[in-house]
């Protein structure tokens, strides 16, 4: 009964969201508060909420403070070289444009944080997205699978867990992984050179002038290039600074548009080396794991605030211009703790997870790397990374192990969802992403399952061919 109300749990949030009946925070209360009166634990709602909410609370405090930190950091212009870079590099090619963006999410989440990489990310490439005019789907799924692919990194958190469950080396799980893993990143990239000739093709010639504006002359197709349900079909003219229809979420996205004008007063070039060694002693500190990390961000954003903005007014001005952002992304995050709360306190995670070991062949029993692989997609899609490698993946394990297959086999195959999961509602980085990209949950999920799913079926395949699987 928990395992058929699980999944029927997920399959409604998702429905409900990928059709815009209901907003992400609101599927996220009370579809699951529904199913947990259903599953005959309603009177322990309240313990669950609670559970989740306190499991959750410093992810939802680091990306609090994480994006007051970055949002100061694009006030102060750190991130304006970046942009003109790339601005030169893309020279208006659609192409260019995608691949660059699959290309600095992957350089960007070797500091082991999804929420750093696509603040990070999305700072610098929604400017560009929005005055080409290009789908912004497009950039939160190529983000999102970089990420994906480059979270394997022992810091990153799967492979450790992974390496925790079964009493093993993490670097003994990760090093054999690299070659599969580079064929999943090539993958991403090949995947952003087609995705970028399509966007090439809807938009017709561009060009960008020297004072970095964009013109064109072209019908256009709006909208199209983010998959079914993002507008596409209408034929229209318009500058290439416009939306392009549903796929972002509405937003004209004036605001971050602006963060490139070289004139405004929130600028602080006299400070541009302390910005840029604060946030490089910020990551390198969160990559030696010097302290947690929402303490750090909290730390960081004290101090930036303070050295940038001395001026009382001027802090508070700075965190205004900037609380919608950690409303949405911090409330979106105690949204999804309900979520997770009832999935975990019901019994439903458990009941479904054995419900699928116990569905495999024993014919399948030497062959359960592969199984394990296959199964890290959905497992991990609907389930946290803590719940699929400290609950799932050592009854997998122990099941290899009676058929001969050794545990660094299933810890490695255990990786491959990775591009998958970081696409999951129950990951708060992916709320960060499309909430700083103005696009909405349904729509970056229609658009990026397949092709992360494929992703995952690269690294697979390539891991087999390799032999490290």
């Amino acid at each position: 009964m928990l395992t058929i109300l699980g999944f029927a749990m997920i399959a409604t949030f998702l429905v409900l969201i990928m059709t815009k009946k209901m907003s992400p925070i609101a599927a996220l209360v009370l579809i699951p508060a529904l199913f947990c009166v259903a599953a005959g634990k309603g009177a322990h709602l309240g313990d669950y909420v609670i559970d989740g909410v306190t499991g959750l609370a410093p992810t939802a405090a680091m990306l609090m403070f994480a994006i007051v930190y970055f949002g100061v950091m694009i006030d102060v212009g750190l991130f304006d070289p970046v942009v003109r870079g790339i601005l030169r590099f893309c020279k208006a090619d659609p192409m260019r444009v995608v691949v660059g963006t699959a290309a600095l999410a992957a350089i960007v989440s070797l500091d082991g944080d999804g929420s750093t990489t696509f603040m990070i990310t999305v700072s610098a490439m929604y400017p560009l997205y929005k005055r080409l005019g290009m789908s912004l789907v497009v950039m939160t799924g190529v983000a999102a699978m970089a990420n994906g692919v480059m979270n394997t990194v022992p810091w990153g958190g799967p492979t450790a867990r992974a390496a925790t469950a079964l009493k093993l080396d993490a670097a003994d799980i990760f090093v054999p992984m690299i070659p599969a893993l580079l064929v999943g990143l090539l993958g991403v990239l090949g995947l952003a050179y087609v995705l970028g000739l399509r966007e090439r093709r809807r938009l017709g010639a561009l060009r960008i002038a020297d004072d970095e504006s964009v013109e064109t002359k072209e019908t256009v197709l709006v909208g199209a290039g983010a998959g079914a349900g993002a507008g596409g079909g209408r034929l229209g003219k318009r500058p290439v600074g416009g939306g392009t229809g549903e796929a972002d979420g509405g937003d004209d996205g004036g605001d971050l548009l602006k963060g490139l004008d070289p004139d405004r007063p929130t600028l602080r070039p006299r400070l541009y080396w302390f910005n840029a060694l604060l946030t490089g002693t910020l990551i390198t500190a969160m990559i030696l794991e010097l302290l947690p990390i929402p303490v750090l961000f909290l730390l960081g954003a004290a101090l930036a605030l303070s050295v940038n903005y001395p001026r009382l007014p001027d802090q508070k001005a700075r965190i205004a211009a900037h609380a919608d952002n950690v409303l949405n992304v911090s409330g979106m995050v105690f949204a999804a703790a309900v979520f997770t709360g009832v999935l975990q306190g019901t019994g439903m995670v458990d009941s479904m997870a054995g419900r699928l070991v116990d569905a495999v062949p024993e014919g399948l029993g030497p062959h359960m790397a592969l199984v394990t692989g296959v199964l890290s997609l959905p497992l991990t899609y609907f389930m946290s990374n803590d719940g699929f490698y400290f609950g799932v993946l050592p009854v997998l394990a122990e099941a290899g192990a009676a058929h001969g297959v050794t545990p660094l086999e299933m810890a490695r195959a255990s990786l491959v969802g990775q591009p998958l999961h970081m696409s999951s509602p129950l990951v708060p980085a992916v709320y960060v992403l499309v909430g700083m990209a103005r696009v909405e949950f349904g729509d970056h999920t229609r658009f990026v399952v397949k092709w992360a799913a494929l992703t995952c079926l690269l690294i697979l395949t390539a891991g087999i061919l390799f032999g490290t699987i």
